[in-house]
């Protein structure tokens, strides 16, 4: 963002530090800063920290200018004491602002929830626009920044690029692996794809020796006006993208949602709540989840393929009694039952810790079972699916009690 939006020079280089480098080194730290509170879960045994204080006060917009004039401040007196050439206090102060508030939204977007009202109202809004650990946006935003690099020197850009090339298709690669290992594969289609996406940004555009001898025969004043450009160029494109994804991201949204609204609708649930929750490894795959008095009812969906919501919708009723079953398109959907409530569910909701996590909780699911004698209650938030089979949903709490109902343990499961 800095390079891209305030001319802003790269964090490392041999050159002084000097107006263009403060403004990235500000842009970054104030981009950085909203994870800070993770230094208190650091530092506490509290497991409850990360929904109760993370994406809390760091991230409120209602903090956000005090924190732009503390951070602007703190920058205007370490250069004035290093002598530096900076921007101004205003200018510093805008400069965090916008950083910032990119964090924020860039949180915001996620399924996680991000407490923006604090302190006013502790309440975690979220758009449930992209996955929480979405490699494609990540790769969005890397990419052009490495290509920057890449293509700023003629004479070393075929190396940089060709190694560059390397890593990302192995990370890819990886990246395909780990998604199998969590139920949420990556098609080989798809990775070609990605593979020549990564050829024709790295390789394509390479230098010819014409233009490598041009650039060495040139004086250092155009070659530094040639690799700002580079890096400006490249950035804004980044920039650009990413806006585009999140837009396209938007409509994903959009489509997906009106998808669980048909499903609730022609199921006839008693819906308390519903939403459209993205799913890796990209924007077509969604997670639709319905809440009712009795449960939680899920079905995911590939916006790629028809909507069969749409097709049993336009479908006359004297058609689904009597014909053509054979043809309406089939229905998967999983249904996560609430537990009969008993003493022991009581007595766990009863607890602060416990009062914590289901404010924190979406949608959430308890679980009743007896191990030996003891009685485990767990509580799940169904945003949060099953990534592999036999594994615990994340964000799982447990409380284990005795016969005489006496809490031996809690906390999450791990």
């Amino acid at each position: 963002m800095a390079k891209a939006l305030f001319n802003g020079d790269d964090l490392f280089t041999s050159r002084p530090m000097n107006r263009q480098r403060i403004v990235t080194w500000s842009t970054m730290l104030g981009a950085i800063f909203p994870d800070s509170d993770v230094l208190r879960e650091l530092l506490s045994h509290d497991d409850l920290l990360i929904i109760s204080w993370h994406r809390s006060i760091t991230h409120s917009l209602i903090c956000l200018p005090v924190f732009a004039l503390l951070l602007a401040a703190l920058t205007h007196w370490v250069t004035r004491w290093r002598k530096w050439h900076a921007p101004s206090f205003a200018v510093l102060t805008g400069i965090y602002a916008a950083a910032i508030l990119s964090h924020i939204l860039l949180d915001l977007v996620t399924s996680f929830g991000t407490m923006v009202w604090s302190p006013l109202q502790w309440s975690r809004p979220a758009w449930d626009l992209i996955f929480i650990v979405d490699f494609t946006f990540t790769g969005i935003l890397l990419l052009p920044q490495v290509l920057a690099w890449v293509q700023e020197r003629p004479e070393t850009a075929r190396r940089h690029a060709i190694a560059c090339f390397a890593i990302f298709a192995l990370a890819i690669f990886v990246i395909q692996r780990i998604a199998d290992a969590v139920g949420a594969p990556i098609s080989s289609a798809s990775v070609l794809l990605f593979l020549l996406i990564l050829a024709g940004f790295f390789l394509l555009p390479l230098p010819t020796n014409e233009k490598i001898q041009r650039s060495q025969h040139s004086d250092l004043g155009a070659q530094d006006l040639a690799r700002t450009n580079i890096r400006r160029r490249w950035n804004q494109f980044g920039l650009a993208c990413a806006c585009l994804y999140l837009g396209l991201a938007v409509l994903a949204h959009h489509s997906a949602l009106s998808r669980v609204k048909k499903f609730a609708a022609m199921q006839k649930f008693d819906a308390q709540s519903l939403g459209a929750l993205p799913m890796p490894p990209s924007l077509w795959r969604w997670d639709g989840l319905v809440q009712t008095a009795r449960g939680v009812y899920e079905v995911r969906m590939d916006l790629s393929q028809k909507s069969p919501f749409e097709a049993l919708s336009g479908t006359p009723s004297s058609e689904r009694l009597t014909g053509n079953q054979h043809e309406r398109p089939a229905i998967e959907y999983r249904f996560y039952p609430e537990a009969s409530p008993n003493v022991y569910i009581e007595a766990a909701k009863e607890l602060p810790q416990v009062q914590k996590v289901l404010w924190f909780d979406r949608f959430p699911v308890t679980r009743y079972h007896q191990e030996g004698g003891e009685h485990i209650v767990e509580f799940s938030d169904m945003r949060f699916p099953r990534m592999g089979r036999g594994r615990t949903p994340s964000f799982t709490y447990r409380v284990r009690f005795d016969a005489s109902g006496k809490v031996l343990d809690q906390g999450w499961v791990k």
